[in-house]
């Protein structure tokens, strides 16, 4: 078969390099855009006079056979044709004949494939997009319900002090809330047209780049046509902001698997998000949550994958180029799945209140109140600190805890504890207590969800 550039060759090369240079095994991914930018090109050369309108008109029907077909998973393409600009031009010709060379006419492969990209990060964007609306929404609905769950708040994975499980919930809501915001503001890098940019000095032809960005619905143009076809800053943008949201997720998903194991006993995940042992009958392992945590791995791996591409690349289009696109399409599928799986562990995971309470009583998490205490008592903290500390050494030398020490030993070390100490120790106090601005105090915290549902 001759190659749609052939013309310049007099060999013909094998068919294992034909398949080595070939990128239609995973391109083929953008065979909708790849159309969809295809009859936008060819309505603008019809309105601009480049070919007359009766062509485009017969093009155009062509490519609405070949996108029907495409949605019909009824196109086939070929390694012969290399990727999917000139294998949608092959199929074209078959479909109408010579006329479909004037497709090409005024355009490249390399303005063609850029514009693709953009379309298709585009949609992937707004489905992304779309996840983590719906997980952040799981997340104040589960933190409403756990409003006066305590749990113990850790630093160094060490109790550190007690805490609402919505404010923890919350904690997550925050991270996944910038997560949002970056891919919005990304899409203004995503949403310019490098249409009509053509090889990279752009073309002879009259073309209408802003008629053809309108028809792809664009918002703007790419200024500089060596800028159109060699930018791929948009595409580490996404797999940038892909990476930090695959990090939040697998830190949750770290606590979750701690969550379920049985020295935490704090949650349990449904069957539907858990498998077993094919030798152990008694497990239930958190598999979904360790496959998110593996996968971020392959996310952080695409990113630095392409930015290793394009440290070295001199304007404009280079071979290389062909390695943008397995990452960004493994990295859109990666993320929209992991989010969606995420989102229903949340929503349908058990919550085992009394577990996590009591996990705050037999340990020192309520040291920092006896602490607050003797300062507001007017003793300094530094010297408070230190009398804590040393209350906490004999307890833990005595096997017992601070809400157990007799106020007369408490009163011994320091007169100004009085009996309404052990009211101060409860881990509900210490939590309610906190109400400093964005502090778990409950009242804050039913006043960060009034914001968040406010907006």
């Amino acid at each position: 078969m001759e190659k749609l550039w052939g013309g310049r060759f007099t060999g013909k090369s094998e068919a294992w390099i034909d398949e080595f240079g070939a990128s239609i095994f995973y391109d083929q991914k953008l065979a909708q855009e790849d159309i969809e930018g295809s009859k936008a090109h060819v309505t603008m050369l019809g309105k601009t006079g480049i070919i007359s309108e009766v062509e485009a008109a017969e093009i155009l029907q062509g490519l609405t056979i070949l996108e029907e077909k495409a949605q019909q998973g009824k196109l086939s393409f070929t390694s012969q044709n290399e990727d999917i600009h000139l294998n949608i031009e092959k199929l074209l010709h078959d479909e109408i004949g010579a006329v479909a060379g004037k497709l090409h006419t005024g355009r490249s492969r390399n303005d063609q494939v850029a514009t693709d990209m953009h379309l298709y990060l585009k949609k992937q964007v707004q489905l992304i997009l779309e996840g983590i609306q719906a997980l952040k929404e799981t997340l104040v609905d589960k933190a409403e319900q756990h409003v006066e769950t305590i749990m113990p708040g850790y630093t160094h994975l060490q109790h550190a002090q007690p805490i609402s499980f919505a404010h923890h919930l919350l904690a997550y809501h925050g991270m996944f809330a910038r997560d949002y915001e970056r891919f919005s503001e990304s899409i203004k890098r995503i949403d310019i047209s490098p249409l009509g940019s053509a090889a990279l000095a752009g073309t002879t032809f009259p073309i209408d780049r802003e008629l053809t960005a309108e028809l792809l619905g664009f918002s703007s143009i790419y200024e500089n046509s060596l800028d159109g076809v060699s930018d791929r800053d948009f595409i580490i943008e996404f797999l940038s902001n892909a990476s930090l949201l695959m990090m939040h997720l697998s830190r949750f998903c770290e606590e979750l698997i701690l969550w379920t194991s049985h020295e935490f006993q704090f949650v349990e995940l449904t069957d539907t998000y858990s498998t077993g042992s094919s030798i152990m009958p008694q497990k239930k392992n958190p598999d979904m949550a360790e496959l998110i945590r593996g996968k971020t791995g392959r996310v952080y791996g695409n990113l630095f994958s392409l930015l290793t591409v394009l440290k070295g690349l001199p304007l404009a289009y280079n071979k290389d180029f062909q390695e943008d696109k397995e990452g960004m399409f493994d990295t859109a599928e990666t993320v929209q799945k992991c989010v969606a799986v995420f989102t229903g562990m949340i929503e349908t995971m058990k919550v085992n209140k009394q577990t996590m309470a009591a996990s705050t009583e037999k340990d020192f998490s309520n040291a920092t109140e006896l602490a607050d205490y003797l300062a507001k008592k007017g003793v300094p903290f530094r010297e408070a600190h230190e009398i804590v500390g040393k209350l906490v050494l004999t307890c833990t030398q005595n096997g017992h805890y601070l809400q157990d020490i007799p106020l007369a030993d408490y009163q011994a070390v320091h007169p100004a504890i009085e009996a309404d100490i052990y009211e101060v120790l409860a881990s509900k106090t210490a939590v309610e207590k906190r109400d400093s601005y964005g502090g778990t105090g409950f009242e804050q915290i039913k006043a960060a969800i009034a914001r968040i549902k406010k907006g």
